[in-house]
C-alpha cells in the first residue's frame, strides 16, 4: 500500500511539473534543463520519465556540469564536493539547493591485489590516478593528510574515468581513486579497495542550480526536486525494482548496479549552515594546498528556499 500511495504522489507531482509548477505555467512549456551523470536519483528520475519537462544532458564526471553552467547550457546539475568549489575558484556562478546523506562507501582506491600493497602508504611514489576537480580530489587529499603524507609523495595522474579504467587495467598506474558505478565495474578477482572514503569524507552529492533558473523557473525548480525525492525515497524503498530500472540506463549489468547502489545511493536531504560549513572546510583545505587559484566563500554559496521539499 505505501508503495501505491508513493506512485500516486510521483503522478501527481508530474502533472505538477508538466504544467510548469502552479503560477509559473508558460504557453510554450519552458523546459528545466537537466544536466545529470550516469548513475544516482537523477539517472533513476529520467529512466522513469517521470520529468516530463525536463531536458537532458548527460556529464562523464562533476566538473562537467560546472562548465555547463558556465556556458549557460544548463539550468540545475549534479555533483560531487569538490566541483562546485573548483567552478567558484573559477568565477562560475550557481547555487547550492540541496544534497544527500554522506556516501563515504561509493568512494575508494582500487589496486591490484598481486602488487601487494596493504595500506595507502605503500603507494609512496607510485602512480596515482584520480579525476581532477571531481569528489575523489577531497578524498586523495584527506588520505594523505590522515598518512602524513604531502602530494609530492605520489605521482599524481590526472585522468578521467574513461581513461584511468584502461591505464589501470594495463598496469600503467598502480592505483585509481574512482566513485561508483566506475568502482563497482572496475571490481573483480584481482582487483582489491585499499580504502574508501569512512572516516575521511562524506562524499555527499550536491544540486546546483543557475541564477537565472532561480530567478526565472522557480516553480519548474521546486516541481524537479519533489519529483526527484520521491523518486529517490522509492528506489531506496524497493531496491530490486531499481536494479532492473536502471541497469539498462546505466548500460551495465544489474549485478555491477546492485552492488554500486547497496552503498551509494542515499535519500536527498537539504542544505543548511553545516552544510556550508563542511563544504567551507573542503574549499579551504584546496585553498592551502594550492588546488585552488584563490580562497572561495562557499558558504555564501548555500542556498536553502527548497529545504521544505527534502525533509
Amino acid at each position: 500500500m505505501r508503495r501505491v500511495i508513493a506512485l500516486l504522489g510521483i503522478l501527481v507531482l508530474v502533472g505538477n511539473l508538466s504544467a510548469c509548477g502552479g503560477g509559473e505555467a508558460k504557453a510554450d512549456k519552458e523546459q528545466l534543463r537537466v544536466g545529470y551523470q550516469r548513475f544516482g536519483g537523477q539517472s533513476l528520475l529520467k529512466a522513469r520519465g517521470l520529468a516530463e519537462n525536463a531536458t537532458w544532458s548527460l556529464f562523464e564526471s562533476g566538473p562537467a556540469p560546472t562548465e555547463a553552467f558556465k556556458a549557460g547550457a544548463i539550468d540545475i546539475g549534479q555533483t560531487g564536493e569538490a566541483p562546485p568549489i573548483f567552478a567558484a575558484a573559477g568565477g562560475i556562478t550557481f547555487k547550492i539547493i540541496a544534497t544527500s546523506e554522506p556516501v563515504p562507501k561509493g568512494e575508494a582506491v582500487l589496486v591490484k591485489e598481486d602488487r601487494g600493497f596493504t595500506s595507502f602508504k605503500d603507494l609512496r611514489g607510485k602512480k596515482v590516478a584520480l579525476n581532477k576537480g571531481s569528489n575523489v580530489n577531497w578524498l586523495l587529499v584527506k588520505l594523505l593528510e590522515a598518512n602524513d603524507m604531502k602530494i609530492t609523495d605520489i605521482q599524481v595522474q590526472y585522468l578521467k574515468p574513461a581513461e584511468a579504467r584502461p591505464a589501470f587495467d594495463n598496469d600503467q598506474v598502480d592505483a585509481w581513486i574512482i566513485w561508483d558505478p566506475y568502482f563497482s565495474l572496475a571490481e573483480r578477482p584481482g582487483v582489491k579497495v585499499l580504502a574508501d572514503a569512512t572516516g575521511l569524507a562524506n562524499n555527499r552529492e550536491y544540486l546546483l542550480v543557475s541564477p537565472e533558473a532561480l530567478k526565472n523557473k522557480p516553480g519548474l525548480v521546486r516541481d524537479y526536486l519533489k519529483v526527484y525525492r520521491e523518486v529517490t525515497d522509492w528506489g531506496i524503498a524497493d531496491p530490486e525494482e531499481r536494479v532492473k530500472i536502471l541497469a539498462p540506463e546505466l548500460k551495465i549489468s544489474e549485478d555491477v548496479a546492485r552492488r554500486a547502489l547497496a552503498r551509494s545511493a542515499q535519500p536527498l536531504a537539504p542544505v543548511d549552515a553545516s552544510i556550508g560549513e563542511e563544504l567551507q572546510q573542503i574549499a579551504d583545505g584546496f585553498t592551502d594546498l594550492a588546488l585552488i587559484p584563490r580562497k572561495v566563500d562557499v558558504k555564501s554559496l548555500i542556498d536553502p528556499a527548497f529545504s521544505d521539499v527534502l525533509k
